[in-house]
């Protein structure tokens, strides 16, 4: 299966989505990019310490805080909080690790391929969502 195939296989079968590091502040990446998923249909989950709540959800602190199925853990984090996380993840049964464009830690991503679960590395969700979807709408 190719890397599109993969995207392409994790976004159609996601539904819930952790960003980690979503911002409260509309002019953040990650404000912008959990605004798009939602409107697209996806339940948007924040994890930031520093918020109670984002585009309407209630926020968590972490991601073993969150009391619910998630689907695909999406990074906001700089490259050396990533391991963390995707121990939480892991632990949390996620489906997915997506760490967002600027953002690679191969032996985090390992660890997590390890574990079964799916990784995506230095990518932006929403332009890879865009790229499947939006274009070829006619």
């Amino acid at each position: 299966m190719t890397e599109r195939e993969v995207i392409q296989d994790i976004l159609a079968g996601a539904k819930v989505i952790a960003v980690v590091g979503l911002s409260d502040k509309p002019d953040r990446d990650s404000y912008h990019v959990a605004q798009y998923l939602q409107r697209h249909g996806y339940r948007i989950i924040p994890v930031n310490p520093a918020v109670k709540e984002v585009l309407g959800e209630k926020a968590y602190a972490s991601l073993a805080e969150v009391p619910e199925k998630v689907d695909v853990v999406d990074i906001f984090r700089k490259p050396d909080a990533v391991p963390p996380i995707v121990d939480e993840a892991i632990a949390a049964r996620a489906k997915t690790v997506w760490m967002q464009e600027g953002i690679v830690h191969p032996h985090a991503a390992e660890k997590a391929r390890a574990a079964g679960l799916n990784v995506v590395m230095d990518r932006c969700i929403l332009k890879e969502h865009y790229a499947l979807t939006e274009r070829k709408r006619p």
